[in-house]
């Protein structure tokens, strides 16, 4: 039961993917804050709505690039998406951020993994498996699980994005949208675990020390958690000092110095 108590605790407390065809519930062109400004080219638009935002004029920057995601501007997009997530110089609307990735997504989902553009892209597709996951109150964006593990699953195959890694182990982690798999979430946050991700590093470790669904392997967790433990600002991410502290203080001597050579040999792998 405490296991048990402890992934719930783990999930709730760690922030939520070419040939497929996205069409993402039709949804409407988000309406401009304003009339939008002319501009002699989208990448004046896009450099203008930058500089704005550096400068602290987000209400501006917000104007500026209405026109350039008018245009079908990847980046423009991407950043409107996130203000409207975040409620960053404009009002909070979670339906408009919905809006504006879903267009990011649906015309750019071929984009090379290997594009500059790819990580917004890929974040996009993120962010839609999150809103996918419970819905939006009072839109016609219904929860639907189902539609977030594709989200989730083509950001983390195609373009092998981390943080859908992670949230694509979640879901089967929880048997959320997908029957209950813990090998494969292991499998998904190993991938998320090489690239750095912490939280993959953090519940992966967990998992190989408790053996809950994947083979016993005390030292190799130890590794991976310290490896998050090292990584992360104890103030913000103290579900992942708790996993390290528990397991560090359950650890035999032979685990905690195997845990220290496969550390070491982890880190003489990346230089």
């Amino acid at each position: 039961m405490r296991t048990s108590r402890l992934i719930a605790a783990i999930l709730g407390a760690a922030v939520l993917t070419p040939n497929m065809v996205f069409a993402l519930d039709a949804a409407p062109r988000p309406q401009p804050l304003m009339p939008a400004t002319k501009y002699g080219s989208v990448r004046e638009a896009l450099r203008t709505g930058m500089r704005d935002y550096n400068a602290g004029d987000k209400l501006g920057a917000a104007q500026a690039l209405e026109y350039a995601a008018g245009q079908g501007h990847t980046l423009a997009l991407w950043k409107l998406g996130r203000m409207y997530a975040d409620g960053d110089g404009v009002q909070h609307d979670d339906l408009k951020a919905f809006e504006y990735f879903s267009k990011l997504a649906d015309q750019n989902a071929d984009e090379s993994p290997d594009s500059p553009n790819a990580p917004v892209i890929s974040s996009a597709f993120v962010a839609l498996g999150t809103y996918f996951l419970d819905g939006i109150k009072g839109t016609y964006v219904a929860a639907n699980p189902a539609r977030a593990v594709e989200m989730f699953n083509y950001a983390a195959s195609y373009f092998s994005d981390s943080n859908a890694q992670y949230n694509l182990a979640r879901l089967y982690l929880e048997g959320t949208g997908v029957d209950k798999d813990v090998r494969l979430a292991a499998r998904w946050l190993n991938l998320a675990a090489e690239k750095g991700h912490h939280a993959s590093q953090a519940v992966l470790g967990h998992l190989l020390i408790t053996g809950q669904g994947v083979p016993r392997q005390r030292a190799r967790g130890l590794m991976w958690l310290t490896l998050a433990r090292e990584s992360i600002d104890p103030t913000k991410d103290q579900w992942i000092v708790k996993l390290y502290d528990d397991a560090f203080e359950n650890a035999g001597d032979g685990d905690r110095k195997l845990a220290l050579a496969l550390l070491e040999q982890y880190m003489q792998s990346r230089h």
